[in-house]
């Protein structure tokens, strides 16, 4: 199957944000979560926006740029050209853990320091949570299968940052998701690939 056709946005936007996202390390220090992060660890589907985290000094480098705080999500926000690069902020930003830990959940990838799979999990779900009814949030959940069957999950890990925040709700809502998860067509997977793929994952959730 051609995996183009899986692809979530239009490709002349994806390829936009890549570019950008590729000179953003020659300037600042961050850490990569969202889809860019989900698609280096599974190269499923790319993103159309930028999600990084920074510390507070490395915002003071960003505010060279023309940076636009958002109280209300709780974010800061650059706009280049049609691409939405969105910073999560160290004891500012709300994520679904403090911004500050996110730091100790990482992996290299390239020249990218990218949230390791297990967190980026747990930050996909809280995402789609907040926006399950919309297309950005069809894009979380597509994001959240692609990690469980395309990348290696530690799933004792995952559910030790779970305990170790007081949110093993996520646990189930995650069981629940792949569940009720039938399109193996958007995975680029035949029907027996899928079915063996996914009786194998809800096996392991349940040892949990």
């Amino acid at each position: 199957m051609d995996k183009e056709k899986n692809e979530f946005w239009n490709s002349l936007l994806t390829e936009k944000s890549w570019m950008i996202l590729q000179e953003l390390p020659k300037k600042y220090k961050f850490i990569l979560i969202g889809g860019w992060a989900v698609w280096l660890l599974t190269r499923q589907n790319k993103s159309k926006d930028v999600d990084i985290v920074v510390s507070i000094e490395e915002l003071e480098k960003l505010k060279q740029e023309i940076l636009r705080k958002n109280d209300r999500l709780k974010k800061y926000e650059i706009k280049k050209e049609e691409v939405d690069i969105d910073i999560y902020l160290e004891y500012y930003s709300e994520l679904a853990i403090p911004v500050e830990d996110i730091k100790n959940y990482t992996l290299k990838i390239g020249v990218f320091d990218v949230a390791c799979p297990e967190l980026l999990l747990i930050l996909k779900q809280k995402a789609y949570s907040n926006r399950k009814n919309s297309i950005k949030g069809e894009k979380d959940r597509i994001d959240i299968i692609s990690l469980l069957f395309f990348c290696e999950i530690d799933f004792k890990r995952y559910y030790e940052i779970l305990k170790k925040y007081k949110i093993e709700d996520y646990l189930r809502e995650l069981k629940t998701l792949l569940f009720n998860f039938k399109e193996y067509s958007i995975l680029g997977l035949s029907p027996r690939e899928f079915k063996l793929k996914k009786g194998k994952l809800r096996s392991e959730l349940r040892r949990i």
